[in-house]
């Protein structure tokens, strides 16, 4: 027993033209029953993947510093703040200590020169601040270090050569000199000094090779040497 679907095909190929009808060269016929039919697609569900969060992950290698960026504008000053509390007391300083040094003396005998140089004691004390002038060698003894200011005043003998020099710790530093003459006169040297602590300066006769010598006696007081502390070395 043939098909439902076997029939037809037999009936589609066995078409006869009517009376009076030419038969068609050719003409379609379907030949094949309609498929299953269709469904529409059911649409999936969508997720959201931002929504499903993980667990944190460990933390990653810092990196590199980046530059330097540009220097910002200098800002608007600031509002004065509020003053301050007044400080505790400071420690109390040491006591200000005055550094001086003077002396003047003189010589109211003559000197002449003989064989050695001579140096020249003095017999008259007008100031000597803390002994610092000694009398017996005629030696001014630096016991506060810095600048000194001296002088040296003599008389001339005439017809005599005056030849002295004033000393620091067995140096000549500067002559005081005058030439033979039948005038005496009154001839002076004066200069500062840096002295150290234990310095000595005196002043010196020259010896004896021509006749050398400086007037004085015992009414008027014709030779003195003086000296004073001009700064001291521990000053600014």
């Amino acid at each position: 027993m043939g098909t439902s679907g076997e029939r037809d095909e037999e009936n589609h190929g066995k078409y006869s033209p009517r009376q009076g009808e030419e038969a068609p060269a050719s003409r379609c016929f379907r030949c094949c029953d309609p498929g299953s039919p269709v469904y529409q697609a059911i649409p999936m569900p969508q997720i959201n993947i931002t929504i499903l969060k993980g667990e944190k992950g460990d933390r990653g290698d810092r990196g590199l510093q980046g530059k330097y960026g540009k220097t910002g504008s200098v800002g608007a000053r600031g509002h004065v703040g509020p003053k301050g509390q007044k400080g505790s007391m400071g420690a109390p300083g040491d006591r200000c200590k005055n550094h001086y040094a003077a002396f003047s003396v003189g010589r109211k005998k003559p000197l002449h020169s003989n064989d050695y140089y001579q140096t020249v004691i003095f017999d008259t004390e007008f100031v000597n601040l803390y002994g610092h002038f000694n009398m017996f060698t005629g030696k001014f003894y630096c016991y506060v270090p810095g600048i000194y200011f001296f002088s040296l005043n003599v008389h001339t003998w005439n017809q005599k050569e005056t030849y002295l020099h004033i000393m620091k710790n067995g140096e000549e530093v500067v002559i005081l000199y005058a030439q033979v003459s039948d005038r005496s006169i009154m001839q002076s040297q004066s200069l500062m000094l840096e002295l150290r602590d234990q310095d000595e300066v005196w002043v010196r006769l020259f010896k004896g090779e021509r006749e050398n010598a400086i007037f004085s006696d015992e009414f008027d007081t014709y030779i003195t040497f003086s000296g004073y502390l001009v700064k001291h070395a521990a000053e600014p």
